[in-house]
């Protein structure tokens, strides 16, 4: 397996655990166990920019990396 095919596989994971952690933000109705949820999804989103703009370098410096 490939760098970038490891790279976008844990990209993937994280989208899907984002999803998750959405779902769960929704259906709690605790408001300290929603905060937790939303504190998560909140450095999520900070990984899955980091990640998608990694792919994209990856993409661009490697082209065999492009479309895996």
């Amino acid at each position: 397996m490939t760098v970038g095919s490891k790279v976008k596989q844990t990209l993937s994971s994280l989208k899907g655990i984002k999803s998750t952690l959405e779902v769960y933000t929704l259906q709690t109705g605790d408001q300290e166990t929603s905060g937790a949820y939303k504190e998560s999804l909140h450095v999520i989103n900070e990984v899955l920019d980091d990640l998608e703009k990694r792919v994209q370098t990856l993409e661009f410096e490697e082209p065999q990396y492009k479309g895996l």
